[in-house]
């Protein structure tokens, strides 16, 4: 896990502002939903939408430059950029 240096306090009520250089960096946008879990001692946040992010499914998707796409889409997108050429 790579660390970035930077520490944040938690507030009063239990929050912890998530620097905007990663969130750009991740493409984090403002009111996006994330999961928290525990990992070996270490809290863990991640996108809460774990489908393709064109058509939603959850089924078989693989991340593709930080996007989860599923072979459907993957194959449609395909067909277009052999068009486009």
């Amino acid at each position: 896990m790579k660390t970035s240096g930077i520490i944040r306090r938690i507030d009063d009520l239990g929050r912890v502002v998530i620097p905007v250089e990663m969130r750009r960096v991740l493409d984090i946008g403002e009111r996006e939903a994330l999961s928290i879990s525990l990992e070996n001692n270490a809290i863990v946040l991640r996108r809460a939408h774990a489908g393709c992010v064109f058509c939603g499914s959850g089924k078989d998707v693989v991340d593709f430059r930080g996007k989860l796409v599923c072979p459907r889409c993957a194959r449609q997108l395909a067909t277009v950029q052999a068009t486009a050429e």
